[in-house]
């Protein structure tokens, strides 16, 4: 049975509606209800075949607003490359140590990792444990880098990586409650538009099929696709 917080909140929504980007922020404001600062997300629906490997949607975005989140990055480097992204902010910086560490605990105190491109290599004993959470570096996130130090800035600053799910699905956190319509439209409007880019030639028909808004722990706010 759902709260009476959920149906109050869901009373504001007209389910029938789609409503337009602007509208649609400021509404998932108002039902954003819940005692912490809810996260703001938006599930987009697409027309690819998820069995294909080419359809697959792979990309980056960088939201101009930030995401309200606190990254915890790690970055595989060494030399003047590791001083830098120590500089630059890291939480974890290490190369052959810090590799030997998570072989040996299985510990992933991080939430994005960053590595050197020579230091791919080194990764294979911890591939499956950092493939197993989504954290493995890789060229189509922008995660391998020679220059690690200006990619923690664009973690930093609002830089994403998404893909579609195994149900052709993509699903993005676009921001806070907390952060004023402006912004949250802002942040959506340039994720859509990286969505848009990431189309794959091989995807044929209607590309997005749905766009729904949501925060934390309430209902669903159906965007327009136009």
């Amino acid at each position: 049975m759902s709260s009476k917080r959920f149906r109050s909140a869901l009373a504001l929504v007209d389910q029938e509606k789609q409503y337009s980007l602007e509208d649609g922020v400021a509404l998932v404001k108002q039902t954003a209800t819940t005692k912490f600062d809810s996260s703001i997300e938006v599930h987009v629906r697409l027309g690819i075949d998820p069995s294909k490997a080419d359809q697959m949607v792979r990309s980056t975005a960088q939201l101009p607003k930030g995401t309200g989140k606190k990254l915890r990055i790690a970055v595989f480097a060494k030399g003047a490359a590791a001083k830098a992204a120590k500089e630059a902010g890291a939480d974890l910086v290490g190369d052959d140590d810090l590799i030997a560490e998570i072989k040996k605990t299985s510990k992933l105190d991080f939430d994005i990792a960053i590595a050197t491109p020579d230091m791919m290599k080194s990764l294979a004993p911890v591939a499956k444990t950092l493939g197993t959470k989504g954290l493995m570096p890789n060229p189509k996130n922008d995660t391998v880098s020679a220059d690690p130090a200006a990619a923690v800035k664009s973690l930093q600053t609002g830089k994403i990586a998404f893909r579609s799910d195994s149900t052709g699905n993509v699903h993005q956190m676009i921001g806070k409650a907390s952060f004023s319509t402006e912004d949250l439209k802002a942040n959506l409007e340039a994720f859509l538009d990286a969505l848009k880019r990431a189309k794959s030639p091989e995807t044929k028909g209607t590309y997005i099929r749905s766009i729904t808004l949501t925060s934390s722990m309430g209902p669903g706010i159906t965007l327009t696709t136009n």
